[in-house]
Parts: structure tokens; C-alpha cells; sequence
């Protein structure tokens, strides 16, 4: 029992020696870094070529170019490289001053104002009317004046009377319509003497020389017709030449 108490204490020392060291994870990382290491650190990266580049942002209102990062040369290939070699050609190419930025971002080509180019008139559309508008005519028109343009406008009126229609005479040539009205037989009937051989044949051929049946009866009653037949035109005598036909102008003229 003597030997156990004496050893007990060197065992538990030989486990705690066995045992892994646990990290206090509580006190962060670089914390256990002194004041002075922590000093000999920044002036080191002060005094070295690294340099940490800033966050390129495009100028308010400008193009949009990025502009070039000065004190320190871009990466060739990177995006600050890219945006410098673009500023440097727009420099290069552009012929006049730099146009405004609030005129490029509004996407309108800049009018230069001057004398021989004056600002455009802004003129009222002739072809609206505003005399539905009363401000618009109570402007410029008042009660006389309205009064004297209607007197105006009654001087220039004229008056047409009316006049008589002309009257036909009739004598420049027949009329069948009238011939239609004063016989009554039907086509036809042998009125009239007619002498000849072929008198078919022959109105047959004269008939075709005419437009209608109209126009054949006219030149018929013209020369002569219906009591003689000088052209060929009635070979059986009823007055009716190359198959005129009085009966529509009779029914006509009794409704």
C-alpha cells in the first residue's frame, strides 16, 4: 500500500507528458504575435516593390474608360491594362476637344450654338385650327369686328337666277319616239307600196351598215321613209326599218 501512494504521483506526471498539447482556440489568429513583431512586419511591407492595387472605378458622368493606375505599371493581359491601352488610343484618334460627358451619356450628338446656327423657331401647326378655342378667338376678334367680315362676306355673295331650259325644236332630225306614238299597226303589216325583186336580200345588206335599229330608222324617215324607201331599208312596207320596233316606246308611254 506504501508503494502505491509513492508511485501515484510519478504516473499521473508521466501521462500528462503523453499527452497532446490542445491549442487555445479562443485567442484568434495573429494574437500571438507581440507589438514589436507586429511593427517589423508592416515596415518590411512598406519598404518592399509589392504594392497592393487600388479598386479602379469609372469617373461620374465620364466615358466610362477607367482611368490609368499611376506609380504602378497594370499586369499586361489584366483589366487596368485593357482600360489604359483604350484611353490611350481614344486620346490619340480624337481630332477635337473632349465632348461633354453629360452630352455623351444622354446619346445625343452636341449642337454647337453660334451665329450662323441659330436655335430652330418653334412655329404652330397651319393646318390646326383654333377657333373652336373662345381664349383663342376672344384674342383676337371682338363683336364688330366679327359683325364687319359678315358684311364682308354678304357683298361677295351672288345671286344666280334661274333661266329656261332650252325647248328642242325637232327639226334637226326625226324623232321616233313621236313616229312610235302616232302609228298604232304592228310590225309587219304591208302599209306601204314597196316595188323591187331581192328586197330582203338587199335591206339585209344595207342594215348592217348601221350601229342600231335606232339609227336606221332615223336615216330611214329622213329620206324619205316611211311612204318611200329610197336606201332598201322596209322591203315589206310596214315603215319600220331593219326590225325597229315601236312597241317599247308605245308601252312606255302608257305607264
Amino acid at each position: 500500500m506504501r508503494f502505491r501512494f509513492v508511485f501515484a504521483p510519478f504516473l499521473m506526471a508521466g501521462v500528462a507528458a503523453c499527452a497532446p498539447q490542445i491549442p487555445d482556440s479562443a485567442r484568434g489568429v495573429g494574437f500571438g504575435t507581440s507589438f514589436e513583431e507586429q511593427q517589423a512586419r508592416d515596415a518590411a511591407l512598406q519598404n518592399s516593390q509589392f504594392r497592393v492595387p487600388e479598386t479602379v472605378r469609372a469617373p461620374v458622368g465620364g466615358t466610362g474608360a477607367p482611368p490609368p493606375v499611376t506609380g504602378v505599371s497594370p499586369v499586361p493581359g489584366s483589366a487596368e491594362a485593357t482600360a489604359a491601352e483604350t484611353t490611350r488610343v481614344l486620346n490619340q484618334t480624337r481630332t477635337g476637344p473632349a465632348p461633354d460627358s453629360a452630352a455623351l451619356n444622354s446619346g445625343i450628338e452636341p449642337v454647337q450654338a453660334s451665329p450662323s446656327n441659330p436655335a430652330p423657331v418653334v412655329v404652330n401647326n397651319p393646318g390646326i385650327s383654333d377657333e373652336n378655342d373662345f381664349e383663342a378667338v376672344a384674342g383676337r376678334q371682338t363683336i364688330e369686328s366679327d359683325a364687319a367680315r359678315i358684311e364682308r362676306n354678304r357683298a361677295q355673295y351672288q345671286v344666280v337666277q334661274p333661266q329656261a331650259l332650252p325647248e328642242r325644236s325637232g327639226d334637226s332630225q326625226p324623232n321616233v319616239v313621236a313616229f312610235a306614238l302616232q302609228t298604232s299597226h304592228p310590225v309587219g303589216a304591208r302599209v306601204y307600196a314597196r316595188a323591187g325583186l331581192n328586197g330582203a336580200a338587199r335591206a339585209e345588206r344595207n342594215c348592217a351598215k348601221y350601229a342600231s335599229p335606232d339609227l336606221a330608222q332615223i336615216e330611214f324617215l329622213e329620206r324619205g321613209g316611211p311612204a318611200r324607201d329610197r336606201l332598201g331599208l322596209d322591203p315589206d312596207g310596214d315603215g319600220y326599218a331593219c326590225a325597229w320596233d315601236p312597241t317599247p316606246f308605245r308601252k312606255a308611254s302608257q305607264g
